[in-house]
């Protein structure tokens, strides 16, 4: 993903993301280098492949380099892509349980949580006024 403001239209542009070790990646399915003939203003490009992981091991990769050219300017621009966060490739990762700690505090707290709540019900139903009562209060007799 790149984030560069440009307010003209490029040309000539060209994506390099050379940086993956042939010793740790296979190229499956496209290329890690792209080229454009022109970006409008405003324009977005997009641009993928697929990548094999031949080792274990965590791996820091770098941003890929675009370069381009806009008639304003002389010479050739350089701009990077949004470096990608640390990849742990083919890890052996335990499965995440979702709402563990929720599990958790019904087991360690779940009778004292019951408990608390139907006391809490029991007041609330003592201190609010029943429905039929407040509509007989409201009425005049004649």
């Amino acid at each position: 993903m790149v984030y560069s403001y440009i307010y003209r239209t490029a040309y000539d542009i060209t994506l390099v993301d050379d940086h993956w070790p042939q010793d740790m990646f296979n190229v499956v399915s496209g290329n890690t280098s792209q080229s454009w003939e022109r970006l409008h203003a405003g324009g977005l490009l997009s641009h993928s492949f697929e990548l094999d992981g031949k080792v274990k091991g965590l791996f820091l990769g770098s941003p890929a380099v675009i370069t381009f050219r806009i008639p304003t300017k002389a010479a050739l621009q350089e701009a990077y892509s949004t470096p990608i966060l640390p990849l742990d490739v083919l890890a052996d990762k335990p499965p995440v349980q979702k709402l563990e700690w929720a599990k958790k505090l019904l087991v360690k707290y779940g009778s004292l949580i019951s408990v608390i709540s139907i006391v809490v019900l029991f007041v609330y139903l003592l201190v609010t006024p029943s429905k039929s009562g407040a509509a007989k209060s409201g009425k005049k007799r004649r």
